[in-house]
């Protein structure tokens, strides 16, 4: 699978702010068939960074989401920059 198809789009809520602040993570709406290491290499392929952990969820709507912990060395923060979250 490819990382663009892997990687839907970026949550944007309050939550997903909050841990972008708070716990170095990133939110992303994922593909349904995409496992943690399909996940996890394509964010470190798309943004350039080091992923530290990836949790998933499917939430009663059917739409399954990322939880995506960065490495120390690199901000939450700067990349939802560089996707246009801010």
């Amino acid at each position: 699978m490819e990382a663009h198809e892997v990687i839907i789009s970026p949550d944007v809520t309050e939550k997903s702010m909050k841990m972008l602040e708070k716990e170095n993570k990133l939110v992303f709406v994922v593909n349904r068939r995409a496992n943690k290491r399909q996940v996890k290499e394509a964010v470190e392929e798309l943004y350039e960074v080091k992923v530290e952990e990836v949790n998933t969820s499917i939430n009663p709507k059917g739409v399954k989401k990322a939880y995506v912990r960065l490495a120390p060395e690199y901000r939450a923060e700067e990349v939802a920059t560089k996707i246009g979250i801010f």
